[in-house]
């Protein structure tokens, strides 16, 4: 399970936490668990402008939802 809770772009723990998912479920094929809390809901906005230098979140939230993610 990964808690989300801070925003997409003031840090970088939302990108450090579905890099995390993303890598154990192409890995293991764990059964990965998501709460967006807080801040950490705005990571599920769509079309976001991306802040020079960082990554797309919506782009990997997405990857890992398509894994048959559990929210």
């Amino acid at each position: 399970m990964f808690i989300i809770n801070d925003g997409p772009y003031k840090s970088e723990r939302s990108y450090n936490a579905l890099r995390l998912a993303m890598n154990l479920q192409k890995e293991t094929q764990a059964d990965i668990t998501l709460a967006l809390m807080g801040d950490g809901v705005v990571n599920a906005i769509r079309g976001q402008d991306i802040p020079q230098g960082f990554h797309n979140i919506e782009r990997m939230l997405k990857a890992v939802m398509a894994q048959k993610v559990k929210l």
